[in-house]
């Protein structure tokens, strides 16, 4: 595994890296796509995962043949989610105890492109909004995901520049946005079978090599 060891910031994604909250997504999007008379599979998830609401709402219209609907399936979608997040989400395997070994190493953040509201709801719920003080959202920033614009964000939060720091991401959205911003993108893919174009890739965070990583990385006092 090849991680640089010397790194200005790590930033985290939130739904389906730290938190397992791509199940109460699924949940959501499988009842909208019945709703319209359609499957939900791993084809279809690849179409609405680590999109905006919006840009979720505007797949979801275009799939169901229903151009103009975006808007209206997107405040469906987000009605529906926000029930199944309040019901709770578990901290994925191995996201607290990363988190935990690089405080104190290096500056840390999540840059969601979930809104504001979903990623405190699930970071509470999963037990991990006391380790972050840097937490972005979609409606921080003007183009979200895959524009490289929360990242760049995040970085600018943590005086980080972007060339010398870590990004992870489950979903191509989410590496398409990082690697626009210059990061070191880890993929740990949320979806089985999916391959990200990330430039180091695991199965878990609870891979040992990542367990390894975050006890030796630190930030240098100069570049």
């Amino acid at each position: 595994m090849a991680l640089p060891e010397n790194v200005d910031a790590v930033v985290f994604d939130c739904d389906g890296l730290l938190v397992d909250t791509e199940t109460c997504w699924t949940r959501a999007e499988t009842k909208i796509f019945a709703e319209h008379g359609h499957e939900f599979g791993l084809d279809q998830k690849q179409i609405v995962i680590g999109r905006t609401l919006e840009a979720a709402g505007v797949a979801m219209a275009d799939y169901f043949g229903r151009p103009g609907d975006g808007p209206v399936l997107a405040q469906h979608l987000h009605d529906l989610v926000a029930v199944e997040l309040a019901a709770g989400a578990d901290a994925l395997p191995g996201a607290r105890g990363l988190v935990e070994a690089l405080l104190g190493r290096v500056p840390i953040a999540v840059a969601s492109n979930s809104p504001r509201a979903f990623v405190d709801t699930a970071l509470a719920s999963a037990g991990l909004d006391d380790l972050f003080t840097h937490v972005l959202a979609a409606e921080d920033v003007d183009r979200p995901k895959p524009a490289p614009d929360l990242y760049l964000a995040a970085c600018a939060a943590l005086g980080a520049n972007p060339a010398h720091s870590v990004a992870f991401e489950d979903s191509h959205t989410g590496v398409t946005s990082a690697r626009a911003a210059g990061l070191h993108v880890v993929g740990v893919p949320s979806l089985p079978g999916v391959v990200l174009d990330a430039h180091t890739l695991v199965g878990a965070l609870t891979d040992a090599a990542l367990s390894g990583w975050a006890q030796t990385v630190g930030t240098p006092a100069n570049w």
